[in-house]
């Protein structure tokens, strides 16, 4: 059955955006019935994760995916998607999550924390669901862009290691749009900018010098932001040579490249170099208009 989008936002609980005493609450991506079948996790998926899936700041086993709203106190209209990591396994929710959340908050943004489908480790391509799950939360956002005060041209994505593939899927990868289930809610178009955080997955897995077949990245990518440790594995390549892509076709972007911080550093405070990104990620967001205030 398809519903007229009136009454799809109004399943989704979009109709009135509800705020508990102890937070915002989640809000249901997808009615039941468009959701489809799972493959089961592993044995070994399971031992990796446990059987009980959610703690605390590293939730999993996530069928029916939410969108949570951290509106701007004072807000400039600028709204970012958030994507934590956890390898398609689990979803870091504090550290890439809740805690990116308040930083964005004090940049006067409208942050949308995304709890994906996960685990999807066990699925033939892992990012399938989430790249789903990212669209319809974009297709959300713009359509409800009024109610939640932010501008539909000025609403990015954030991504933390997986999450990170997950939002440079949505960005870059043109064939991730034939999931589009919906065409009035879900939003393949993409992001209009990306913070991409310690992710990978674009290379080709014998030659780090180039892309994977059938990937590159597209001469109508948003704008990025590339953040990582050199000291994280071979993520550093990555975004290196994302970073030349977009520079060999002259498109916006910055990259970061800290000597020290490792993997999964999120929002921690590490005593190392890395702890300045927040702030470098905020001044690119100035300069390139995205903070820009459409109130008056």
């Amino acid at each position: 059955m398809r519903y007229p989008l009136r009454t799809l936002l109004h399943l989704f609980g979009f109709a009135t955006l509800v705020v508990a005493a102890d937070g915002p609450l989640p809000i249901k991506l997808f009615d039941a019935g468009e959701l489809g079948p799972r493959v089961t996790a592993s044995e070994a998926t399971v031992k990796r994760i446990g059987p009980k899936g959610s703690t605390p700041g590293h939730e999993t086993y996530i069928n029916e995916p939410t969108v949570t709203i951290y509106p701007a106190e004072k807000s400039n209209g600028a709204c970012v998607i958030v994507c934590p990591g956890g390898g398609y396994w689990f979803l870091s929710t504090n550290n890439e999550g809740t805690g990116v959340c308040e930083w964005l908050n004090k940049l006067g943004v409208t942050a949308v924390l995304l709890r994906y489908r996960t685990p999807t480790s066990d699925e033939a391509i892992p990012y399938n669901y989430p790249v789903q799950d990212l669209q319809r939360a974009l297709g959300l956002v713009r359509h409800r862009a009024s109610e939640l005060k932010v501008d539909p041209k000025r609403i990015g994505v954030i991504g933390f290691s997986a999450g990170a593939n997950l939002v440079g899927h949505a960005s870059w990868d043109r064939t991730t749009r034939t999931f589009t289930q919906r065409p009035e809610v879900d939003d393949a178009r993409g992001p209009d900018f990306t913070i991409f955080v310690y992710g990978g997955g674009f290379l080709d897995k014998e030659d780090k010098t180039k892309f994977r077949e059938g990937f590159n990245v597209p001469k109508d990518a948003p704008p990025c932001f590339f953040v990582v440790a050199h000291n994280d594995g071979n993520n550093p390549v990555e975004a290196a040579e994302l970073y030349l892509a977009y520079k060999r076709q002259n498109l916006p972007a910055e990259i970061h490249v800290y000597a020290k911080g490792g993997h999964g550093f999120g929002t921690r405070v590490t005593n190392n170099p890395v702890d300045g990104w927040t702030k470098n990620a905020g001044d690119w967001m100035d300069s390139m208009g995205f903070l820009k205030s459409t109130t008056k």
